[in-house]
């Protein structure tokens, strides 16, 4: 079994915890694996609020549906399986500017990408998941040990 501590898991990738989508079924399949609380800044969840909220604006998820899928969230954090982490975001942010500088030009990622992998880094986390693929490149290139699905 993996310990979830030492992993980065990006929101867009979480979501699919919520949210019944493609990657949904793998990574609910990793997560069932991984013992522990993932963690999660402040950023993190309100991206992953949002990107639930916005399932229900295209019109993929009910109201209902969204409701059960944030009140999931929200139950997570209660119970520890997902861990609220505060970051310096001052250090963050300037992490992702030098990643940017260095890495975007070949890359093409996009600014979330970038700080998400800048907190991934700054909290001093080794393991990155994400189904983006420039993102999982750019996890990669810093030395980040990529989970793939």
């Amino acid at each position: 079994m993996v310990n979830a501590e030492p992993v980065y898991v990006d929101p867009s990738a979480l979501t699919h915890l919520y949210l019944h989508q493609p990657g949904s079924r793998e990574i609910h399949l990793w997560r069932a694996r991984t013992k522990g609380c993932l963690p999660v800044t402040h950023h993190g969840h309100a991206e992953m609020v949002n990107g639930l909220c916005l399932a229900a604006f295209r019109g993929e998820r009910t109201q209902a549906e969204t409701d059960k899928a944030l009140s999931n969230l929200e139950a997570d954090f209660i119970d520890g399986h997902l861990e609220q982490v505060d970051i310096l975001w001052r250090a963050a942010l300037n992490r992702a500017a030098e990643l940017s500088r260095s890495h975007t030009p070949t890359l093409g990622t996009r600014a979330a990408d970038v700080l998400h992998v800048a907190c991934a880094l700054e909290l001093k986390l080794r393991h990155f998941l994400t189904f983006d693929d420039r993102q999982r490149k750019l996890a990669a290139a810093v030395g980040l040990k990529v989970i793939k699905l």
